[in-house]
Parts: C-alpha cells; structure tokens; sequence
C-alpha cells in the first residue's frame, strides 16, 4: 500500500494535470467547457479530501474523508473517460491522466477497506 504522504503528494501532481487541461478545454465550445468545470470541482477535489482525513478528528473521520476523496477520484475517472469517449480531447491524449485516476481510485479504495477494517479490530 502506497504511503499518506505518497498519495497525498501524488493526487496533487494529479490536480495540477487537471487544472491545466481545465485551461486547455474551457477554450473549446460549450460542452467542452461544462465538462471541464466538472471534472476542475471533482479532480482538485481529491487531494484536498485527503488533506483534511490527515487532520481528522477521529478515525471514523479519517474514514469519511477518504471515502469522499475515493467519490471524487471516481467521478474524476468518469469525467475523463467522457472526454476522450466523446473526442473532445483525443484518446490517446487523455489515456495517461485517465489511468492515474484509474490507479488513484485503485490506491484509495485499498486505504478505505484497510482502515476500515483495521477500526473493525480495535
């Protein structure tokens, strides 16, 4: 499992892929605009959540954020697929930022079942 302070680190490299193709598609028509909004709110999103588990109150909180920040990566993910489903950006334009929100989703659903399962034994 990858470490909090990796993921954290990595959802923020994440979130700056998005806001530049944010900027990149709301020079594009409407659609392509109403899109990047979408996916700007959902992509910064992540690792915001995940800063505010690290400061949680209790583990149960720590949970909850999680699980927001897991909401997020995969809305993220949705968005993305319809980007490059649709054309408005190219497929293999959008394949390498698709599959980290893929492997976020992948590495933040682990961090959830394990620490819920961990404030199952205590």
């Amino acid at each position: 499992m990858v470490g909090p302070e990796k993921i954290q680190e990595r959802t923020f490299k994440f979130a700056c892929r998005v806001v530049k193709l944010h900027q990149y598609l709301s020079k594009m028509d409407e659609s392509a605009k109403i899109l990047s909004k979408q996916l700007l709110r959902s992509g910064t999103s992540i690792g915001a959540n995940l800063e505010e588990a690290e400061a949680g109150q209790s583990r149960a909180d720590f949970v909850s954020k999680c699980v927001i920040a897991l909401k997020e990566a995969r809305e993220t993910h949705y968005w993305l697929r319809l980007l490059g489903e649709t054309n408005l950006v190219a497929v293999e334009k959008i394949t390498p930022i698709t599959q980290e929100a893929k492997e976020i989703v992948a590495i933040l659903t682990t961090i959830v079942k394990n620490s819920r399962n961990n404030a199952a034994e205590i």
